[in-house]
Parts: C-alpha cells; structure tokens; sequence
C-alpha cells in the first residue's frame, strides 16, 4: 500500500469511527484541569464551533492549532483549535467551524471534507457550548492567517497526541487556588483547557484505528 492510499485509508477508517458511539466526557476529563472537576455548570447559551483539521504533509497527517493575539477576554493569547460563536443566521454549528476556519486563517471551506463530530464541551469560564468537528483536506493548505486574531499557526503531526511523553502536567494558580493542570507540550507550546479536552477525545478515535500515522 502506497503512502497516499494508505492516507485516504486512515480517513476513511477516521470516518467509520466518528460516527459509532463516542468516547464522550469520559475520555475529554482525562485532560481536564483539576479545578475544572469542581464547577458545577450552569447558563450556557452561546454555542460556539470548531474545527479539528487534517491532512497529508511530508508523508504523515498533520494538524493545526492557532495562537491566539492578545485582547480584553478570557482566552486571550491562548493556543485553540480554529472556530468561533455560532451566529444568529447559522443553523448548523459545521458551518461555523469552517467559516471561522477560513477567516481565521484562510481555508476555502470547500476545500475541506468534514468527517464527523465529537462530544459537545461545556466551558464554564465563558459559558459556551462547543461542538467540535473533524475535518480532512488531500493536502496541506495555503495558509494566510488573520493578524488581528491569530498570532501564530502551530503546525503538528498527529501522531505526536499518541506519544506518553507528550501528555505533562503542571500546577497552576487560578485566583487564591492552585489546580494540577495537564496539557500537551508541543515543541514548548502548552495545549491545555478545552482545547486539549476535544483532543484528548480524538485520540481515543485515533487509538481505535490500530493505524500508525
């Protein structure tokens, strides 16, 4: 099996698992922040979407996060999945994702397969609900990044999600509490919170393939 059939193999292998039942909050909270387990959730209403990507460059799958420019919130200068709120004209939370997928950092949304969704995540500090997406694209995308909202793009194998030594932990202070936060330390940068909860999902679906990336 060439690398390229081997690639589409994997997506379709994606695909199939994606939409059987899914690991759910379970496999999400094994990288929650300790705090995290004690807040009790209550008045969510905004519904927001994002988009976990990939696709084939220098002979593995690849992904992407974003850093996020500095502002006035609460998740100001953080590494994220591309995504964003769901408007009022939207209907479908998938289109959001690849909406803010290409403002965000310019992918032509039909350039992009979506293969299916996993478990919605409640994010308490901002009252969100997001749905996150997984999406496939034949080859590595142009990249042309918003300035005003993306910092920086974070380029990474998928297969890095799947090494032990990836997964860390530290202790953090949250206002007067002190909370052991897990997180993947990709090339130094520290994928925590909600984003590395919707990853710790998808790698539960990446485990079940049995395929190396």
């Amino acid at each position: 099996m060439n690398n390229s059939t081997r690639i589409l193999r994997i997506k379709e292998l994606l695909k199939e698992e994606l939409n059987k039942e899914l690991p759910g909050i379970e496999a999400q909270y094994r990288m929650a922040p300790g705090l995290r387990r004690r807040i009790r959730p209550s008045g969510f209403k905004q519904r927001a979407a994002v988009l976990i990507l990939f696709y084939p460059y220098r002979g593995v799958l690849s992904t992407i996060f974003i850093r996020r420019t500095k502002y006035r919130g609460v998740h100001s200068g953080q590494i994220s999945l591309p995504g964003g709120k769901v408007e009022s004209f939207e209907n479908d939370p998938a289109h959001t994702a690849l909406r803010e997928t290409h403002e965000e950092i310019g992918i032509n949304p039909l350039e992009i397969e979506i293969l299916g969704r996993l478990t919605e995540l409640q994010i308490p500090i901002s009252k969100i609900i997001v749905s996150p997406f997984v999406g496939f694209m034949n080859e590595r995308p142009l990249f042309q990044p918003d300035r005003q909202e993306v910092e920086r793009i974070i380029e990474t194998p998928l297969n890095e999600f799947l090494k032990q030594e990836t997964r860390q932990e530290r202790i953090k202070i949250f206002f007067i509490s002190k909370a052991l936060i897990p997180y993947y330390n990709i090339n130094g940068h520290h994928i925590w919170g909600a984003t590395a909860m919707i990853i710790s999902e998808f790698v539960e679906i990446l485990k079940r393939i049995g395929d190396p990336l």
